[in-house]
């Protein structure tokens, strides 16, 4: 797969790709460090665990909320899901108590054969329930997905038939890339500060 010369977004990358972590930690660092320092980054994963494919988003969700890190709240786990009954309610929630948020959206998505097993990275809101015909309020600044499986006819069954090793797989460096860009960047941010 070729990537792009520049660190402009989006970026479509597979999870078998050599340093696909660290390509995905420097584009999300490259997109981050413009943030002001004082910008409250809130990360909502989207997805069930009642469900194989849906479940990237709480993996991740779970994975980064071991961290405890203050640099950023975590929405949406596989002990608290954010999903289809409760986003507006965890979008409103953010609103109230961190009404600046910049918000990185996570979600599982279906596609072609050919792109099983890549990760997204783009500017602007996730579509959630997109895949499956939902009407669902879109989610954050920037997001990330992973396609889980092929797209375009029964796709709840879709979802619950996904390999839980790939879905895994993609959690992991997905949650390894934010946690590493975040840390780069406050870190940075933090120097930059105590020098002024």
């Amino acid at each position: 797969m070729k990537l792009a010369a520049t660190n402009d977004l989006p970026l479509k990358i597979a999870y078998t790709e050599p340093n696909v972590q660290s390509i995905l930690t420097d584009r999300l660092t490259s997109q981050l460090s413009l943030l002001p320092r004082d910008r409250h980054i809130a990360i909502v994963c989207i997805g069930t665990d009642r469900s194989t494919g849906d479940a990237l988003g709480p993996l991740v969700g779970s994975a980064l909320s071991r961290s405890r890190s203050p640099l950023f709240q975590v929405y949406g786990t596989l002990e608290n899901p954010v999903h289809a009954l409760n986003l507006q309610d965890t979008l409103d929630e953010i609103g109230r108590t961190h009404p600046r948020s910049y918000i990185i959206g996570i979600d599982a998505c279906l596609g072609q054969v050919s792109s099983i097993g890549c990760i997204q990275l783009g500017q602007g809101p996730v579509r959630p329930g997109a895949g499956v015909n939902k009407e669902l309020p879109p989610v954050g600044e920037m997001h990330m997905t992973g396609i889980v499986n092929v797209g375009g006819f029964m796709e709840y069954f879709v979802l619950q038939n996904t390999r839980l090793h790939l879905v895994m797989q993609m959690a992991d460096l997905i949650a390894g890339s934010l946690l590493h860009s975040i840390l780069s960047i406050r870190r940075t941010s933090m120097t930059a500060a105590t020098q002024e």
